[in-house]
């Protein structure tokens, strides 16, 4: 079943369903009916010779510009000639596929001023899988993503290039193969196909997507840890959680001990320690404060796919045309800057508890290094190596980019959002934190072959499916495949899969009443 365009209800899940997964879309009828009705309008304030922005006058600085009416002809054409001005590799076709998903999205409001036409290629570029060629880098986050998006306005003229079938073609070839007819640009019709932060927006959905479930398997390897280092359990608790008030603390204390439902250390009968560590106590604690920057970041990504990210915007209703800057990456931007920094924070956050396993001084009467052949072999030793180079890299690329504005444009675009440079670091940051986590994976895993009780449901689920592909390490071997191996298995979600399918979703986002004293308090 297609999912239906209208300008709204366009989620994270559904983008996703689009991008990663090819889904079929399809524009609703009232919003093919306010595309129309809207682009009658700006044709007759074109014929009435009404001056409107990157219409019948230049762009940016030449804004000023008042093209005749030859001119406004090929005008769309050479405004995407000079936007096509990336440079790179290519992005990825799910990123790309969103950022078109996105700008059908902002069609459907009827605010644009594009021809149908238009929007129907783009809506059958989707379905026929034909994937513009896109520089991932080139955009600045505004006015929009110009750079790439306009690569995704060379196909509608025929030109450019285009993945489709495994290959890479000429875009007129691309269109002639899968049988979709090159719509042309008129007036006003490249800049509404390129004026919005979209793929930017596209990436961080994405992005968020993933992230939501690397931090599910950040609280199944905590709960592996903290079965192997005897954790005291009372401070995952709900009820302690529920009392400060965080609904991502009382999400996380509830997959953590639904990880560990079952064990044998949930019976009081092994001896703990009266407080752990903070690495291993405030887990809920911090693992929640990612949970709800990821929760807010959603909301404001949620906001933009749904929104009018254009310039101008027309509102036939009251036959206005409105100039002004809702091409800005940064309400996307700046949520994400705080989503890369908490990505890094849990990573940190395993490394430390990796660290308790591994140091012999620490790690309540494991092997040092986890292996028992110490001095002659070096068990996992060299495993924290590589989990602290990646998280270096993380602190560095944590550095904010939604900051770094550099003027362009002779100052008419004096601040820029530079929100792509926040989308493509957010996904280099969240490619270490698979590595990062599947080493935590690794040694928990170690750990608990040394340890003599039943590990808990969720737990054991875990352990089963790393043990798939990952052998006890017993005597000393390079471990660059299993790290390799450990951080595919993460990215791969399988661990997730299995323990889910053992103990239910970890995804469990009710909160009771909080109580003070007792009494429930809203």
């Amino acid at each position: 079943m297609s999912i239906v365009l209208d300008g709204s209800g366009l989620t994270v899940e559904k983008l996703v369903r689009i991008a990663r997964h090819r889904e079929k879309v399809e524009l609703h009828p009232d919003a093919l009916e306010r595309i129309k009705v809207c682009r009658e309008m700006l044709e007759e304030k074109i014929r009435n010779h009404e001056i409107m922005y990157g219409v019948n006058t230049g762009i940016g600085e030449f804004s000023e510009v008042v093209l005749n009416d030859e001119q406004v002809k090929d005008f769309q054409k050479y405004l995407i000639y000079n936007h096509s001005a990336g440079i790179g590799d290519p992005a990825p076709i799910e990123y790309v596929r969103g950022a078109m998903a996105g700008r059908i999205n902002v069609h459907a409001h009827g605010n644009s001023g594009c021809r149908p036409e238009i929007t129907n290629t783009l809506i059958e570029m989707l379905n026929k899988e034909v994937t513009p060629v896109v520089c991932q880098k080139g955009s600045v986050g505004a006015c929009g993503d110009l750079a790439p998006m306009s690569q995704v306005a060379l196909l509608m003229m025929g030109e450019g290039e285009a993945f489709y079938k495994g290959e890479r073609l000429p875009g007129s070839i691309a269109f002639e193969r899968a049988g979709i007819l090159i719509p042309g640009l008129k007036a006003r019709d490249g800049l509404a196909t390129i004026n919005g932060s979209n793929l930017l927006t596209a990436m961080s959905a994405i992005h968020l997507f993933d992230i939501n479930r690397w931090l599910k398997q950040a609280e199944i390897a905590s709960a592996m840890t903290l079965e192997a280092l005897l954790a005291n359990l009372k401070p995952y608790n709900e009820k302690l959680h529920q009392l400060r008030g965080f609904n991502g603390a009382v999400r996380c204390a509830k997959a953590i001990m639904k990880c560990i439902k079952g064990s044998d250390l949930v019976t009081g009968k092994i001896k703990t320690k009266v407080q752990d560590a903070y690495s291993m106590r405030s887990t809920p604690q911090v693992i929640g404060a990612a949970h709800d920057a990821v929760a807010y970041a959603k909301s404001q990504v949620e906001i933009e796919l749904n929104g009018v990210g254009d310039n101008p915007i027309f509102l036939p209703e009251e036959r206005l045309t409105l100039t002004g800057a809702n091409f800005q990456g940064t309400p996307v931007s700046l949520p994400m800057e705080m989503v890369g920094t908490a990505v890094t924070m849990i990573s940190v956050l395993s490394e430390r508890r990796l660290n308790r396993l591994l140091n012999p001084a620490l790690s309540v009467g494991l092997p040092a290094f986890l292996t028992k052949g110490a001095g002659m072999f070096s068990g996992m030793m060299l495993s924290q190596y590589t989990a602290d180079t990646l998280i270096v890299e993380q602190r560095i690329l944590c550095t904010p980019a939604a900051m770094a504005s550099i003027p362009a444009a002779a100052d008419q675009e004096d601040f820029v959002s530079m929100g792509m440079n926040t989308a493509i670091k957010t996904g280099q940051i969240l490619d270490n934190a698979y590595g990062i986590l599947g080493i935590e994976f690794m040694a928990a895993a170690q750990a608990l072959d040394f340890r003599e009780f039943t590990p808990g449901q969720g737990v054991s689920a875990a352990k089963k499916v790393i043990r798939k592909y990952i052998e006890h390490l017993d005597i000393d071997r390079p471990l660059y495949r299993d790290h390799t191996k450990m951080k595919e298995l993460v990215k791969s979600c399988e661990i997730l899969a299995e323990v889910e399918k053992e103990v239910g979703s970890l995804e469990d986002l009710t909160v009771t009443a909080k109580t003070v004293n007792g009494k429930k308090v809203k």
